[in-house]
């Protein structure tokens, strides 16, 4: 069983670590077996300063976790708890999978996890992250990070955002979406999505594009335009485009792009089809195109996915 182990100390806001005990301290039946959720931190340490936190274990625990989860810190500006900085150290080192939620990525840094590497945290604190660690490559604009064993992800629900992508990268998108669908959050929004969008459309059931993304995603085994997309949508593709980046963070060709990949993942996990009839299925044509652009987005190609979730399902 996968040990994931929360990284708590006193002032640990809520928000975040709430987010990350209903993805991993709750088995709801979706793949057996599901996480085992260690809450780690020091004695008497209260979230948000007041509730208490229900540690089982100190931080030296840590070590014995395969994926460590450091929640926000109290206030960004305070330099993070040295037990805390040591502690998630020595459980990288140990080689845990380490990621960290909003402000948390301050406590990675001061641990030299993100030197000369890709980092995010909550945009507020971006430029905070980049003047106290220059060698961090800090980006602004995204929600989350992977770099592998170390992933950092933006401010609330993009924390939501990277604990369904350790699901995703454990698991499967077929498990994601089921337990995305149980959490009532978008399934799956991708970590280079911009975080803070200045003139953001509302989101929600109502919003501008709602039925428009229903209505592409029951037909993504046919060929669609942007003409297409704005025409359903009662709009010039011009403010077809402007609407989507501003709720999407990105075009609607890519956007669809996105969604053809996602469902090619879920059949390749859940049915038996061939590469050639999930081409088909996604609107991605031939199995030669969607071999390409499956290894682009994901780095495998569409047999070695299969062959792994099917794997994991069989072991």
């Amino acid at each position: 069983m996968h040990r994931v182990a929360l990284a708590v100390t006193d002032g640990t806001p809520l928000f975040e670590l709430a987010a990350a005990c209903e993805v991993f301290g709750i088995d709801r039946g979706l793949a057996d077996p599901w996480y085992d959720l260690l809450i780690c931190g020091d004695d008497g340490a209260r979230v948000g300063g007041w509730l208490n936190a229900g540690i089982r274990r100190g931080l030296d625990a840590l070590v014995e976790a395969d994926t460590v989860i450091v929640p926000s810190c109290r206030d960004a500006a305070e330099p993070p708890p040295p037990t805390l900085v040591a502690a998630v150290r020595a459980a990288h080192e140990a080689g845990a999978r380490i990621a960290s939620l909003c402000t948390g990525a301050f406590v990675l840094a001061e641990a030299g996890l993100l030197d000369g590497r890709p980092a995010t945290t909550h945009w507020a604190h971006t430029t905070l992250m980049r003047d106290r660690y220059p060698v961090v490559r800090v980006d602004p604009d995204v929600l989350y990070i992977d770099d592998g064993d170390v992933l950092t992800s933006a401010g609330k629900a993009a924390g939501m955002d990277l604990c369904l992508h350790l699901v995703r990268r454990d698991h499967g998108t077929a498990v994601a979406n089921a337990l995305a669908r149980t959490l009532v959050v978008p399934p799956h929004r991708p970590g280079g999505q911009a975080q803070y969008i200045p003139a953001a459309v509302a989101h929600g059931r109502d919003h501008v594009l709602a039925d428009l993304m229903t209505w592409a995603l029951a037909r993504l085994d046919r060929p669609t335009t942007v003409r297409e997309l704005a025409r359903q949508a009662g709009m010039s593709p011009r403010n077809l485009t402007r609407h989507f980046t501003a709720v999407t963070g990105t075009s609607p060709l890519r956007w669809l792009h996105t969604q053809r990949i996602r469902r090619a993942q879920e059949l390749l996990e859940t049915s038996d089809l061939s590469v050639e009839q999930i081409a088909a299925r996604t609107g991605m044509g031939t199995a030669t195109t969607l071999r390409r652009h499956f290894s682009d987005q994901l780095g495998v190609p569409p047999a070695a996915y299969r062959q792994t979730f099917t794997r994991a399902r069989t072991d």
